[in-house]
């Protein structure tokens, strides 16, 4: 392509012309008036609870995240209930000619009944043994001079040692070893067992061998640090982080994690109390994980005193992703959310606060604030399933402050409720324009708890300077209205960088 000499000469003109003026800009100093209105007509007093925490099951947070067990899938439970199942994350040592394993129905736990039994075929069997292992959540962090602690269910028909032993991945590196001697019986023997590291390494496994030709059953086979926070099951160095924040309250379990995809996988808080090894479990269908419920109703409790921060509890209003149940049978939903509030605020004789004092904590817990579902506002049945446990509630603890689902920001709620959800996950141009959401909010309706912002997406990434602006520059308006904003929390809290599937969403 020819240009003649007449472009080029316009462009260069162009290009000087522009300079020019660039440096004219440069060298100009520009005067700028910034007015501040401080007066004590114009401030609006920032509540003390407006700043929080919002934890959800998901992205690993809590298996594998700030629980402090470290054996995944410690009870065989994850496959299901019908077996044989897949009994993944553990594997055998050795190979299907010296040992084999399968999952059966002879725990000796009624809510979770599926153990797992090893069968050791070999009579010469290899150096070290044969046996089993779990590496845990992508690997146990195993550190030099810790001590962990060792909870296992066995049984066996003859009298077999068993090498119990925290090693590195490929079983070369032996950090801490014990023996335990399983007495020949038909009944289940529980063992306890510390061990202590002489070594570290982030990606270590528990292992159990033996190399005598039998039979053993494992059920309930727990790996916890002997230091946790307050001895309440918490990794020590997370908890420090939370509160470094301060929190003023604690918005927990979920989250879509309280909804499930289905009801038959939403979070159960009776089945998520009482002794650990007791507690089935279940499969967050949302998340695409299956957790023990070791941290369960009760440790979110704990852990909310812990931090200081007001609890507040979302339960299933009778709603999932795909199904629902209709208002004419919700009652039952409705008496399991009083037992709820019972177990957490009863008196230690009370029925369900003796089951909490049982557990160690004949003190109430105070709850004040519960909310109603988790974004299903859009649910043809969630109103008349709403007021079923908004007038129980209310009849039954006239205190405690209710969430609704439902966005008043723009317009009044045709239902009562002392607060209302707002949740916001969008790129950081909108968020950042939307720092004015709540200055025409009225005055005159419930408060907003806005429990779940972000920016996602590319905008965020692994974080990013731009993502930060836009979240603070929505805190700012948030703050502003703090009159009508009582709450706000960030989501997600943690996310397991293992399992960065969904970091975006509650």
């Amino acid at each position: 392509m020819e240009v003649s000499s007449a472009t080029i000469f316009c462009l260069l003109l162009l290009f000087c012309l522009g300079c020019r003026c660039l440096a004219s800009e440069l060298v100009t100093s520009q005067a700028a008036t910034l007015n501040v209105d401080a007066s004590p007509q114009s401030a609006r007093k920032i509540p003390e609870t407006l700043f929080g925490i919002f934890f959800e099951e998901i992205n690993h947070a809590g298996a594998g995240g700030i629980w402090a067990e470290l054996v995944s899938n410690r009870g065989f439970e994850a496959g299901g209930p019908h077996t044989p199942s897949n009994i993944d994350p553990w594997s055998i040592i050795g190979d299907d000619s010296s040992v084999f394993v399968a999952t059966d129905r002879t725990s000796c736990f009624s809510r979770n009944i599926v153990a797992l039994r090893m069968e050791v075929l070999c009579d010469d069997c290899p150096t070290g043994g044969v046996g089993i292992y779990n590496p845990g959540f992508w690997g146990m962090n195993i550190e030099d001079g810790k001590a962990y602690n060792l909870v296992m269910y066995v049984k066996s028909p003859e009298t077999t040692d068993l090498t119990v032993s925290l090693t590195s991945s490929d079983g070369l590196q032996n950090l801490a070893s014990t023996t335990i001697t399983v007495s020949g019986t038909s009944n289940w023997t529980k063992v306890e067992q510390k061990l202590v590291a002489n070594g570290t390494n982030r990606t270590s496994r528990l292992q159990i061998t033996t190399n005598k030709k039998g039979v053993v059953w494992f059920d309930q086979v727990s790996l916890m640090p002997e230091d946790t926070y307050k001895g309440h099951g918490f990794r020590t160095e997370l908890i420090s982080m939370l509160l470094d924040l301060k929190p003023r309250f604690l918005r927990f379990p979920g989250g879509c994690f309280v909804e499930g995809d289905w009801l038959r996988n939403a979070f159960r808080w009776r089945e998520s109390i009482g002794p650990w090894e007791e507690r089935p479990g279940h499969f967050g269908d949302v998340w695409h994980y299956w957790t023990d419920d070791g941290l369960g109703y009760y440790e979110f409790l704990q852990l909310a005193e812990d931090l200081g921060a007001a609890p507040i509890w979302v339960f299933n209003n009778g709603v999932s992703h795909n199904d629902e149940v209709d208002t004419a049978a919700i009652a039952p939903f409705v008496k399991d959310v009083l037992d709820s509030l019972e177990f957490a605020r009863g008196s230690a004789d009370s029925t369900w606060g003796s089951v909490r004092a049982a557990m160690g904590h004949p003190e109430p817990f105070p709850v004040k604030y519960v909310a109603i579902g988790n974004e299903d506002c859009g649910k043809k049945i969630y109103r008349g399933n709403y007021l079923k446990f908004y007038n129980a509630i209310r009849q039954a603890y006239p205190d405690i402050q209710m969430i609704s689902n439902c966005d008043g920001s723009s317009r009044p709620l045709d239902h009562p409720a002392d607060l209302y959800d707002f949740h916001v996950y969008t790129d950081s141009k909108t968020l950042f324009n939307m720092r004015s959401t709540f200055d025409s909010t009225s005055r005159s309706g419930p408060k907003a708890f806005v429990s779940e912002y972000a920016v996602w997406r590319s905008d965020a990434g692994r974080g990013s300077l731009l993502a930060s602006l836009a979240e603070a520059a929505f805190l700012t308006g948030l703050e502003k209205n703090s009159d009508i904003v009582q709450m706000a929390s960030y989501a997600p809290l943690f996310v397991n960088d293992n399992d960065r599937t969904l970091v975006f969403m509650g």
